[in-house]
Formats: structure tokens, C-alpha cells, sequence
């Protein structure tokens, strides 16, 4: 089997030589701003998906716009060369809403270059990992040395509703030897990275009801509970003095291998001077190995609208964040059982789940998992890859192991600490963009000459 880009100093002319198209591609998918959250305008995933089916096209792949029920994926594919693996190329064209426009240095669907990183929304999660898949095949034009299915999923930041039914649906023309998801992202700045463990998730709603309707403030306050004050004690009992989750039956576990430096972490967070960090043991352990639990919504009075009445009923939103090892069902469960059992003075309390999905962990050994490490290193001239955890979920990647589990699984992604993936003023460092995409281009080629050598 042989290919007109085998060699490292090819595939490097090859990416440079694509580079500047790819960027220009990037920018105009950045401008669709494609959310497939209730409420938004559904037509502008249509159009994202379109546009990234045109770019399929652009590379020779047979390509389809597919749906089950939910918003728009695309799937993209050229057959094998005779005896070459094939390689499921994963992405996402869907994005966040931009929440707070006036935290936005621009306009976040007019991609802007500051500093040399490239800011909007979508422009690292995960429009960017779109654009490095196409990098690649760009950069082998004809001689494309594996098979390749691209899937570009539509609805991954409103929670892949539809994910595993277009997955049985499509299931004989996307199984492949290797997926390699480009969602997740690199330890730093300069240093490449796998994603080998990545927590679960749990979002629900709690709600607490004290009284049947709000009463006068001062005729009842000081004797009769009122539920905000109610529901602020039953979240206080969420965590030990510490900041520890103290939810019984939560899985917790430590083992990281590298670590956070404190002022790095505090840069990348936006920590305000004189606030502590929360937890114990190592911050990569918090992060990684051990439960979270945040309270990310809030359903009561306004302070501008408040009137002198103790409130009736207040409902909070909480996000759990499970440790590898845990499982979904049975962590709701015991949060569940937690939140009823600590319910000050008798309150009513009704826990609702939102959603819910599966850590990962994954065994990162053996010839493809090689190959990746291999094209980081040279990628990134001689730094040495680290595997590493995420502290956020991609529940599917539980679901691609379910439904192809002979596949070699490689968590990667074009983010560093500093894209600001899901929040105001997004970025891409261009820099190690360009790296990515010469890494990928590099992994293809390595997957082929490692399954022509076993």
C-alpha cells in the first residue's frame, strides 16, 4: 500500500500548503450560528449542516445530511484502499448559545483574530475540530491512505438526543477500526495530549415547597420557613467544610499522575484574588477522579421585584459531575435520597431529572493509541503527549465503546486551557490549530503503516 504523502516533511508542506483555506472555511462556519436549543432558530443548523456537507464534497467523500428525530449530522465516506483500516472521523458543527452579549469583546459569529487566536462561538468547540478532519483529507487530496467516515453530529451541546438512534440506524456504513472524536482538547499551550478519562453527568432540578402560597413577611417570618431560605439550607448540605461532596454513595477516587499549577489554574478560571479553591487532595484528582456538585440555576423572586412575602416554593438546578467508576442511575439515586433526607423542617421536596450520562474511562494501550503518540510527538516537535483527564462529560463516547466495541477509541481536540469553550469571548489559538491539523494528517498515515505492519 502506498501513498503520495507518506513522509513527515510532506504531510508538513501539504498542511501549510491547506492551511489558509481551512482558515477561511472555519471563519464562514463560524458565522452560522447553529444552536440546537429549544427556542433558537433551527434553520441555521440546517445551514451549518449543509455547509459542512459542501465540504465533505470538496473531499471526494459520498456524503449524506441524515436526521432521527432530532437536528441535522452529517456523514461523510470514502471506502478503504484494499487491506487499510478504516477511520470514523467525529465532530460536532452544532454550538453553545452565546448567553451575556455585553461580556463579548465582538460580535461572536463575526470570527475575529486578536493575539493570534481566533475568537467566536464555535471556533474550538468543535467547528475547529470539523475543519482539522478536513485539513487532512486535504492534505492527501487522492492518496488517502485509510477509509474514512466522517460523522459530524448536530445537537452535541443540547445533549445528543438523537445520537445513538442515527448510530443503529447508520451502523454498517460508519463502523470503523478507529474513532477519533475532536472534542476534548490539549494540556497547555505546546503540549499535546489524550483524553483517557472524562467524568459523568447528572443535571436535575430540585424544588422546595414550604407553604401553599406566599404570606406577609413580617406577620409569619421568624415561625413559619420560607422556601428560599429552606432550599439554601438543603444545598448547604451538599458539602463538607471543606468543599468535599458529602452526598453517601458517590463515587470518589484519586490517581492523577500530573497536576494543575495553582496560579495557571486560577488564570485559566478567572478566580478573583482572596478566593480559595474548593475540595482536597490534588486539583488534577478534583478535577478528574473525584465528584462535583455546582448549582447552575435558580428559580426565585427577583431582588428588583421581591415583595415583603416569605416565597412558597424556590427550585434550584444542580449539575453533578460523576468520577470514573460511577454510574449515572445510581448516583442520581443516592443524590436523590440525599436531598430528601436533609430537608430542613419538614419542607416538601421534589427532585426532577434533566439528563443524565456515563463517565469514561479508556485503556489507552496498544498500536493505534502508539500511532496517535506518535504523530503528537512529531507534531509538536518532540514534546512528549500527556494522557490526561477532563473534568467535563461526552457521555457518548460511552455509547460509541457500547456499539463498536472492537473500534480503538482517541479522545482528542483542538481546545487549550485558555479557548473558553462554552463562555463569553470563545477562542482558537491558530498556532496550535495548525499543529492539530498536521497531527491528524500524521495519525491517519501512522494507522495505515501500523495495521500494514501487524
Amino acid at each position: 500500500m502506498t501513498t503520495t504523502f507518506r513522509t513527515e516533511s510532506e504531510l508538513r508542506a501539504a498542511i501549510e500548503r491547506e492551511l489558509p483555506g481551512v482558515r477561511a472555511d472555519l471563519e464562514r462556519l463560524v458565522r452560522i450560528p447553529g444552536i440546537a436549543f429549544d427556542g433558537f432558530d433551527h434553520s441555521q443548523v440546517e445551514r451549518s449542516a449543509e455547509a459542512v456537507a459542501e465540504l465533505l464534497r470538496g473531499c471526494s467523500l459520498d456524503v449524506r445530511v441524515v436526521r432521527s428525530g432530532g437536528q441535522p449530522a452529517v456523514i461523510g465516506r470514502r471506502p478503504a484502499p484494499p487491506g487499510a483500516p478504516t477511520v470514523m472521523l467525529y465532530a460536532h458543527h452544532d454550538v453553545q448559545p452565546v448567553g451575556d452579549l455585553s461580556l463579548w469583546q465582538s460580535d461572536p459569529f463575526e470570527p475575529v483574530e486578536r493575539d493570534g487566536r481566533l475568537y467566536g462561538r464555535g471556533a474550538a468547540d468543535d467547528k475547529a475540530g470539523v475543519l482539522a478532519h478536513v485539513a487532512a483529507l486535504r492534505a492527501f487530496g487522492d492518496a488517502l491512505p485509510v477509509g474514512v467516515v466522517l460523522f459530524v453530529e448536530g445537537e452535541e451541546e443540547y445533549g445528543s438526543d438523537s445520537l445513538e438512534r442515527l448510530l443503529a440506524e447508520h451502523r454498517d456504513e460508519i463502523a470503523a477500526d478507529v474513532i477519533v472524536i475532536a472534542d476534548s482538547g490539549n494540556w497547555d499551550i505546546g503540549v499535546p495530549a489524550l483524553t483517557t478519562s472524562l467524568r459523568g453527568i447528572v443535571n436535575c432540578f430540585v424544588e422546595v415547597r414550604t407553604l401553599s402560597q406566599a404570606v406577609h413577611s413580617g406577620m409569619f417570618g421568624g415561625g413559619v420557613p420560607d422556601a428560599l431560605t429552606t432550599l439554601c439550607q438543603l444545598l448547604a448540605t451538599l458539602h463538607d467544610p471543606s468543599g468535599d461532596v458529602a452526598v453517601e454513595g458517590l463515587v470518589s477516587a484519586a490517581g492523577a499522575t500530573v497536576d494543575y499549577p495553582e496560579e495557571r489554574l486560577r488564570t485559566e478560571a478567572g478566580m478573583l484574588d482572596g478566593v480559595s479553591f474548593i475540595g482536597t487532595g490534588r486539583l488534577t484528582d478534583r478535577f478528574w477522579n473525584k465528584p462535583a456538585i455546582s448549582v447552575i440555576g435558580l428559580d426565585a423572586p427577583s431582588t428588583a421585584e421581591a415583595p415583603n412575602a416569605l416565597v412558597p416554593s424556590a427550585k434550584a438546578k444542580l449539575s453533578v459531575r460523576l468520577a470514573p467508576g460511577d454510574q449515572a442511575a445510581k448516583a442520581y439515586a443516592a443524590l436523590t435520597e440525599h436531598l430528601r433526607r436533609y430537608a430542613p423542617y419538614g419542607a416538601t421536596v421534589t427532585v426532577t431529572l434533566e439528563h443524565d450520562g456515563e463517565p469514561c474511562v479508556i485503556d489507552a494501550t496498544g498500536p493505534m493509541y502508539d500511532a496517535a503518540r506518535a504523530a503528537f510527538r512529531t507534531a509538536w516537535d518532540g514534546v512528549e503527549p500527556v494522557d490526561m483527564g477532563v473534568g467535563g462529560s461526552i457521555p457518548f463516547i460511552e455509547t460509541f465503546r457500547r456499539m463498536f466495541p472492537n473500534a480503538a477509541i482517541l479522545v482528542t481536540g483542538v481546545e487549550d486551557p485558555y479557548a473558553r469553550a462554552h463562555g463569553p469571548n470563545e477562542s482558537l489559538h491558530l498556532g496550535e490549530f495548525a499543529r492539530v491539523c498536521l497531527a491528524e494528517a500524521l495519525l491517519l498515515a501512522n494507522v495505515a503503516e501500523a495495521t500494514a505492519a501487524g
